[in-house]
Formats: structure tokens, sequence, C-alpha cells
């Protein structure tokens, strides 16, 4: 096996010692010209099967402790996160329509929110403000953040599971799925 090139092992330095995941040109502002996404192909394939593995979330890149190891890492004073039902449901449509506003995740939820809902996921790391809208009141907008998507081991969002996912995992309220089955077939009778 050659070892790697001078570029490529500083690319790997980097990533070992950044304090967070690092986009491309981040990582070109440190290292300079040269073919990025090659040495992290490189780097990665050079971890593969190893305690710990180049990794990509969003578009950012980190090492990270190879998933079967984690155990070994893991304190006794660990302590799970329990989100409310309205914490969940503002996250979940946080992650499947952002950037969304409180009033859009009031209108999808049917309830309004509870003030400090929001300020528990973000507190959490996984909501983060995204910016305002361009309409009249120019209301604040939320989105996921790459912690996020670290924690529930998604790549992007495209990885998030779809309708038919969460139907076969048994995860749609029965009365949802009576409802929509009750639409389809007067759908189908009105055709």
């Amino acid at each position: 096996m050659t070892p790697p090139d001078d570029f490529v092992r500083a690319i790997e330095a980097l990533l070992f010692a950044a304090d967070a995941p690092l986009t491309i040109d981040q990582m070109r502002a440190h290292a300079g010209d040269g073919d990025i996404r090659s040495a992290l192909a490189e780097i990665e394939a050079d971890y593969a099967g190893r305690g710990i593995g180049l990794v990509r979330r969003g578009d950012r890149w980190h090492f990270e402790t190879a998933p079967d190891l984690a155990h070994l890492l893991r304190r006794d004073r660990d302590e799970p996160r329990k989100l409310s039902r309205a914490a969940i449901e503002t996250l979940a449509i946080i992650a499947y329509h952002e950037p969304v506003t409180r009033a859009e995740i009031e209108a999808i939820r049917g309830v309004q929110i509870s003030k400090g809902t929001i300020d528990v996921l973000m507190e959490a790391g996984w909501a983060r403000p995204a910016g305002r809208r361009e309409v009249p009141g120019r209301p604040l907008t939320y989105a996921t953040t790459p912690e996020f998507l670290a924690h529930f081991g998604l790549i992007s969002r495209r990885d998030l599971p779809g309708l038919e996912d969460l139907r076969a995992a048994g995860l749609l309220d029965p009365v949802d799925l009576a409802m929509e089955q009750h639409e389809v077939a007067n759908g189908e009778e009105e055709a």
C-alpha cells in the first residue's frame, strides 16, 4: 500500500483536529487547491471497517466512532432526552417542511405551539432559526441542523422515511389510515 500524498494527509489532519464537521470550502480554505473529493474518498476508504470512520452529514464531513463500537464510549451519565408529543410533532414538521414558520407549524398541527416547544428543540441542537420570510411581518423560519442529521443517522433530509416507510413500520395512526382509505374509495367511486 502506498502512503497517502501530502494533500490527503493535510485533509485528514484538518478533519481530525476540527471541533466541528467541515465543508469542502472550509477544507479548501485551510489546505489549498487540490482534489478534495478524491482525498475524502481515499480517507473514507482507508478508514472503512476501523474503529473510526469518515462520515458525511449533509455537506459536512467529520470523523465518527464506528456505530458498532459506540457502546464502549457511553458514560453512565447518559441523559435520555424525552421530548413531549408536541415537540416530536414540531420536529417532524420542521424536518419535512423546512424552512417553516411557527404559523405554518401551527396550521399543520392544528393547534397552537407552546412558547417553549421550539426552544427545547433548539437547546437539543436539532432546530435552528433559518432566516425570515419575505412577507408582511417577516416571520422567522426554522430548519433542522447537522446535529439533527447526525443524531438520527441521516446523511441528508432526503433520507427521512416517506409515507410508505412509515405505514410499513406501523407508525401511522389507524384513524388516519382509515380516513385515507375512505378518501381513496370515495375518489374511485366518483371517477
